[in-house]
């Protein structure tokens, strides 16, 4: 609850100018992609209707606590600020996740991006985050940022590779006391 206590707080928050410490964006040991058949793959949008499939699929990404509630992702998929897209087999199985938020001052705010670890390495967080930039472009959001364990220097590399630039650091950010790394993105 504590996350959804933050997501609210800066949603309605009067500071909106200001830049916030934020949400766990991932973890994303491994997202750093290698060449594979992309046709394997499809990027869908992410609604309430997946919200059990999703939160399974969180519980199995984030095995180090930083995992969201139910509750939280029924939150994140039912706002009208959301931007969330999934990433599913071609049979339909849920295989990757992105949830964004476009908070008041128009920063698009990637809250989570996951992928189930037997599929990480084929480009889906890259072709997800592509994805929810097109979603806040289309927004009026012209700036993206999220957050990322400093330590996880793989998906570090992947945002970088993708225009992301680190802004801050964000000492004891994680419920493990582990530092954060604020990236961000001009996406207009």
């Amino acid at each position: 609850m504590a996350v959804l206590k933050k997501i609210r707080s800066r949603l309605f928050s009067s500071n909106a100018g200001e830049a916030p410490a934020g949400i766990p964006a991932e973890d994303a040991r491994g997202i750093l992609s290698a060449a594979s058949p992309a046709s394997r793959y499809d990027i869908r949008p992410l609604t309430v209707a997946q919200l059990d499939e999703c939160w399974r699929l969180d519980q199995r990404c984030f095995i180090d606590g930083e995992a969201y509630s139910r509750e939280t992702f029924e939150y994140l998929l039912t706002s009208s600020e959301s931007v969330s897209y999934r990433a599913v087999l071609t049979e339909g199985a849920m295989v990757g996740f992105i949830v964004g938020l476009i908070e008041p001052d128009l920063t698009g705010h990637i809250t989570t991006l996951g992928v189930a670890p037997e599929h990480r390495r084929q480009r889906i967080a890259e072709r997800m985050l592509l994805k929810a930039e097109d979603g806040f472009r289309r927004r009026r959001v012209r700036v993206a940022r999220l957050e990322v364990r400093s330590i996880n220097t793989g998906a570090q590399e992947l945002y970088i590779k993708l225009g992301y630039a680190v802004t801050q650091r964000l000492p004891r950010y994680y419920s493990n006391g582990g530092d954060g790394l604020m990236m961000t993105k001009s996406i207009s």
